[in-house]
């Protein structure tokens, strides 16, 4: 098994990521993530002199997105209709602060 990353670069990359990594855990995480990266060892073998890189795996795919059409929205009082509160033609909610009530 090649070393492509070692404990202080799995350290580092949990530390970075946030997970909660042991150091009991260390040496099985540093040994999957290098067996990881020599299972992808065989497309770096592939001969791709003269491949054009693509941008979209389905290439010449265009906007999908609908036509932008203007449709009629609510009113303000349809908006409010099922509002459990209201105020002044606004939404009312619960302070997530403090200091206020609603």
């Amino acid at each position: 098994m090649t070393q492509h990353v070692s404990e202080k670069d799995v350290r580092g990359i949990a530390q970075y990521c946030r997970i909660g990594l042991s150091e009991a855990d260390l040496p099985r995480m540093t040994r999957d993530l290098n067996d990881i990266i020599d299972s992808l060892k065989p497309i770096t073998e592939y001969d791709l002199e003269g491949v054009e890189p693509t941008f979209h795996p389905i290439g010449d795919l265009s906007n999908v997105m609908r036509e932008d059409a203007e449709v009629r929205g609510f009113t303000q009082e349809e908006a409010l209709s099922n509002a459990p509160k209201q105020q002044d033609g606004q939404f009312l909610i619960p302070a997530i602060l403090g200091g206020g009530e609603a």
